[in-house]
């Protein structure tokens, strides 16, 4: 394990977490520290527990043992309310979008406002939706089309827009780049690298796009062997000889996004 930067402010501290269904036991002893400002890329096989892991960071998965703090307060236990003001500071972009499809972008924009901040009526409550859509790259046509109106890569800027709802502080993406043209994972990637600074933000993202990890990363962490094995910038991966990490890593997919980065 390499440890994080000596500047580190934690704003996720994972120590000691297990997860198990039944038998099967995804995690065991897992630590992991994620620092304000940063992306932090977390990849592993299929199996090793990567969305497992973001659930119970942001409670949707209760662990049988360990400790989760997020922004300086333990979740773990939490009374519900309190837990609830805490969930407001961070925002979530699901593998498949997980938007309504009963309600337009606009609308989907407006839940979290509309659950948080219920004294809020149009038509500022529709400024502001319009405002996140426009900041997760999407036009104003975007508003009030339904769901299955819209592309895969519109799908994904408008789950981002809700994401995004509440001014988080810290943002959870779900393979955010999954289905996309390479053309158009590469646009998201900007997207969200220019909203990190843009917004001040720190994220956790779940990929296997090795082009994302060389591209906006600061630090990747590495599950395996039902831990985080490593975390470090990827220099400092791909000189540790695990064999999963040097077969990822060095394997010809990993040497082709290389080059295209670094070249």
């Amino acid at each position: 394990m390499i440890a994080p930067p000596p500047s580190c402010e934690p704003v996720i501290s994972v120590r000691g977490l297990r997860n198990a269904f039944g038998t099967q036991v995804v995690h065991e002893d897992l630590d992991l520290t994620v620092c304000r400002g940063e992306i932090i890329g977390v990849v592993g096989g299929s199996g090793s527990g990567k969305s497992v892991l973001m659930r119970s960071i942001i409670g949707l998965q209760p662990p049988v043992a360990g400790s989760v703090e997020v922004l300086g307060e333990e979740m773990i236990g939490r009374d519900e309310d309190e837990a609830k003001n805490i969930r407001r500071r961070w925002g979530i972009l699901f593998q498949n979008g997980a938007l309504f499809s009963t309600l337009t972008v606009a609308e989907n924009v407006q839940v979290p406002i509309r659950e948080y901040f219920p004294f809020i009526r149009p038509p500022l409550l529709d400024e502001i939706a319009a405002y996140k859509i426009a900041l997760a790259g999407l036009g104003p046509e975007a508003g009030p089309k339904y769901p299955s109106e819209l592309s895969g890569g519109m799908r994904k800027r408008a789950a981002l827009a809700r994401a995004l709802a509440l001014d988080p502080e810290l943002l959870f993406l779900d393979e955010p780049t999954a289905g996309l043209d390479p053309i158009g994972a590469a646009k998201f990637d900007e997207l969200i690298l220019s909203l990190k600074k843009k917004l001040d933000l720190t994220v956790f993202l779940i990929t296997h796009d090795l082009d994302t990890l060389y591209q906006i990363c600061d630090r990747v962490a590495v599950l395996a062997d039902r831990k985080v094995i490593a975390v470090g910038t990827i220099a400092e991966l791909t000189a540790l000889d695990h064999p999963w990490i040097q077969e990822y890593f060095h394997g010809p997919r990993g040497r082709a996004a290389a080059p295209r980065v670094e070249g």
